[in-house]
């Protein structure tokens, strides 16, 4: 697919591959809510599963070559573990944090997936989180989370150490209605996901609003419950957009570039698990006999990155997959 704009350059955005399937454990994903791609290419995603099956609650670590690495974590309020895992940041040596909503804490992980430490308490004070929702860490090593049920976002020192907030409860501009997710770009500019306001916040690193992205709605530039965001090298920004079960990309003034709603094909793993399992190709045929198209488009977008190589992986959070897509900034003939 391509998009011309007056003002724009060309983008041309082609579907890559799937990564992963369905399940609780190993090669797979179990109701995924965020993830995080380290430099060497690892990707860390966070599976939230059900409540009664908290067996899939952990961190699956693969490639998006959609090679296997390892999984940490389990369900549980103990040191290393989760209850209601939402988001995962990296720092620059590797380290991995997950935010928890149900213990209002931040853990510390090595880049194996050791527990090194923990953070947090439960209010409303300054440094204290009420379901803290999203992650990301600046140049400064400054982390910036998303305290959703305060309706602010506060800044810390890597180690917990409050710095600062902003934003409160409602709907005008640096006011938030149950935020979600967030992305920073190279300036360290702060992206928010604005989750019941259906609209991007931008903010620069000291808190002050810069521009709103977005209205409710299904339209084009309209959402309904954006949850994930991020930013490329060229100031473009990819948002999840959860209930109109697509991602949509916008220039770095909010123009509207494309939306992805799904091009999947099986994924390697998904191949391996059917091949082992005549009868459950069978049971695969009738289900998608009505609509061929069911399987590859996009159910519940969670959370988007885009890594080293410029790919857009869109977390596919009823598919338990990650979409990935390429970018181009020139047509390319394919």
């Amino acid at each position: 697919m391509a998009t011309h704009f007056f003002g724009l350059k060309d983008r041309t955005f082609y579907h890559s591959h799937a990564v992963g399937r369905n399940e609780f454990a190993g090669t797979g994903f179990r109701n995924p809510v965020d993830m995080a791609i380290a430099s060497d290419g690892s990707v860390y995603v966070v599976n939230r599963s059900y409540e009664n099956r908290p067996d899939g609650v952990h961190m699956t670590v693969c490639t998006l070559d959609e090679e296997y690495i390892s999984a940490f974590g389990e369900y549980g309020e103990g040191d290393g573990q989760f209850v209601w895992p939402t988001a995962v940041a990296l720092d620059s040596a590797g380290n991995v944090y997950v935010a928890d909503e149900w213990t209002n804490r931040i853990s510390k992980f090595t880049a194996d997936g050791d527990f090194v430490s923990k953070w947090g308490t439960a209010g409303s004070g300054n440094g204290e989180l009420n379901g803290p929702s999203g992650l990301a860490i600046d140049s400064h090593e400054h982390m910036i989370i998303v305290d959703s049920k305060n309706n602010r976002v506060q800044k810390f020192t890597i180690d917990g150490q409050f710095i600062s907030s902003f934003g409160s409860e409602g709907s005008g501009d640096g006011q938030f209605n149950l935020p979600w997710g967030i992305a920073l770009d190279s300036n360290d500019n702060i992206y928010v996901a604005d989750w019941r306001n259906d609209r991007i916040q931008v903010f620069n690193n000291d808190g002050e609003w810069q521009q709103s992205i977005g209205e409710t709605g299904s339209g084009v530039g309209q959402f309904n419950r954006p949850n994930g965001v991020a930013v490329d090298s060229d100031g473009d920004i990819y948002v999840a957009d959860w209930m109109n079960n697509r991602v949509q990309a916008f220039a770095p003034d909010g123009r509207f570039i494309t939306q992805f709603t799904g091009d999947a094909a099986l994924s390697k793993w998904g191949k391996d698990k059917l091949n082992s399992n005549p009868d459950m190709i069978r049971q695969r045929n009738l289900a998608y006999a009505n609509d061929p198209s069911y399987e590859r488009k996009l159910a519940h977008p969670c959370g988007v990155r885009v890594d080293e190589q410029g790919r857009i992986a869109i977390l596919d959070h009823t598919r338990g997959r990650i979409q990935v897509y390429v970018k181009e900034d020139e047509p390319v003939l394919r």
